[in-house]
């Protein structure tokens, strides 16, 4: 089993950064492919970014590609999301997710999920 726990959310005014943060714990030597996906009420869920462990190749959705940028610390089995340019279209709940699969844009190439954390932007 992995455990994901995120952490960083919060109510925010359009334009602001945030910084979410994601550790992983547990049986994570299988795991390469770390992703942050997000779901509005009301809306299905939809991929974020996802960052490689191994290479640190990163993989971002077009709606995010330039504000966003996902980083990892291997020591401290840590990946983190740096948003910013936040906008009401980013509200969401946002959860990490963990992967030994292939396809890090697709939600079921990942085995493991955290609870989320609320991201709510202003205008």
């Amino acid at each position: 089993q992995v455990h994901l726990v995120e952490s960083g959310g919060g109510l925010v005014r359009a334009g602001s950064s945030l910084r979410l943060s994601c550790v992983a714990s547990g049986r994570t030597f299988n795991v390469d492919g770390m992703g942050w996906f997000r779901q509005a009420p009301g809306k299905e869920r939809e991929f974020v970014a996802a960052i490689r462990w191994s290479s640190g190749r990163a993989y971002y959705a077009d709606s995010v590609r330039g504000r966003f940028t996902i980083s990892k610390d291997n020591a401290k089995n840590t990946v983190y999301l740096q948003m910013n340019s936040l906008g009401p279209e980013d509200t969401a709940k946002y959860h990490c997710a963990a992967s030994t699969g292939t396809f890090l844009d697709d939600h079921r190439s990942y085995d493991y999920w955290g609870q989320g954390t609320q991201v709510t932007v202003s205008s």
